[in-house]
């Protein structure tokens, strides 16, 4: 199991696009992807879960990934959070 905490970037938070781009790329994997944020954790391959977080600006959010491949899907994670300026 790998994990990794990043602190949110983006302006508007984790809303509709960013959410849906996040899922997307989770799905592309098969490995059981978690979001954590203040205790709550969701599977990361549903919108209504990303959503009901209601994740902001300078959130603290962290991500677990266990699976075959889990190395890849958290790399394709971190991709995607420095290509659309949503986390670091």
């Amino acid at each position: 199991m790998l994990e990794k905490q990043f602190t949110v970037i983006a302006d508007t938070g984790i809303h509709a696009r960013p959410a849906t781009l996040l899922v997307q790329t989770a799905s592309r994997f098969s490995s059981d992807i978690q979001l954590e944020y203040k205790d709550k954790k969701v599977n990361l391959k549903s919108i209504m879960g990303v959503m009901s977080l209601g994740i902001g600006k300078d959130a603290e959010i962290t991500i677990s990934v266990d699976g075959n491949d889990e190395a890849d899907a958290l790399a394709g994670i971190e991709e995607l959070f420095n290509k659309e300026g949503l986390a670091k």
